[in-house]
């Protein structure tokens, strides 16, 4: 028996209905239809179409569902989404502190992971290096991904259209998007406004495209003083079941400590964010050895 003719549930009433219809909603058939009108989830559900009619209205107007003015088909809505990417966030962050942890202690470097908020790179958690001198966090902040390591791996697996449409809003976003923690400024490292000619990796569209090729050849990417001046940094992609990138993880550190080994970093990071990703359900991300 398939999820959309299981035996309907008929003494269900409220939440535990509307709950139903979401349900519906959320199965094959609806998916492959493209949305439900009110008569098939009706049928469905086993419940008088006024009933479900009502029921769709209330959610509708919550932002549960969607529902399309020319085919009178019914949806899942966007707020579902967005609460869905919200719990994904939440179980993501409490997932990684360890891992973040770990390679903290491991490079003894500064760890952040980041996800892409708004076409650009929100930083969700960040762990401190021990060292007296050190990078620092960057927690809630968001910045442009076109300038960061972070945010050109987060985008590395869109397709051409996608990335055109987003460069066009945001290949020109200001390296900090939003107020910046006066103690960021205190740690002594300054936050450039345009990236040094020699040193940067994104300069235009093009550019942009040859830079993401070579991520997904090497799996992580690299940053040299591009944001702040004497800092250095190495990302990786985090990937989900489906082997769609959802994270970052970044490591960044004084330009004077990594020295000549940033690909060496740069390869560390990919085998802990393979090793995360594992974690997380995906399948076929070759970890490397920590």
């Amino acid at each position: 028996m398939t999820e959309d003719e299981r035996a309907p549930r008929r003494n269900s009433s409220g939440l535990a209905r509307d709950v139903e219809i979401l349900e519906v909603l959320g199965g094959v058939e609806a998916d492959r239809g493209n949305g439900l009108g009110v008569m098939r989830i009706a049928q469905l559900t086993g419940r008088d179409k006024s009933i479900i009619s009502r029921s769709l209205a209330t959610l509708s107007e919550a932002g549960l569902v969607d529902r399309d003015v020319e085919t009178r088909t019914y949806r899942l809505g966007s707020r579902i989404f967005s609460l869905a990417a919200r719990t994904l966030e939440s179980t993501l962050a409490s997932e990684a502190r360890m891992h973040l942890r770990r390679i903290a202690r491991a490079t003894r470097e500064t760890t952040h992971l980041c996800v892409l908020r708004g076409g650009n790179v929100l930083t969700l958690q960040s762990e401190l290096s021990p060292h007296e001198v050190r990078s620092t966090g960057w927690e809630g902040i968001l910045t442009a991904a076109w300038r960061t390591p972070s945010g050109r791996v987060l985008i590395s697996d869109w397709d051409r259209g996608s990335l055109a449409a987003w460069y066009a809003e945001h290949g020109q976003d200001r390296p900090v998007v939003g107020p910046l923690d006066p103690s960021m400024a205190a740690a002594g490292f300054q936050v450039l406004e345009a990236p040094p000619l020699e040193k940067a990796m994104v300069r235009d569209f093009d550019s942009l495209l040859v830079e993401l090729q070579r991520i997904r050849e090497r799996g992580y990417a690299t940053l040299d003083e591009e944001l702040e001046r004497g800092v250095v940094g190495a990302s990786a992609p985090i990937v989900d079941f489906s082997g769609r990138i959802i994270a970052a993880i970044n490591v960044s550190a004084p330009k004077e400590r990594i020295g000549g080994q940033l690909d060496k970093l740069g390869l560390y990071v990919a085998g802990a964010a393979a090793e995360l990703s594992q974690h997380l359900g995906a399948v076929g991300v070759p970890a490397r050895p920590l």
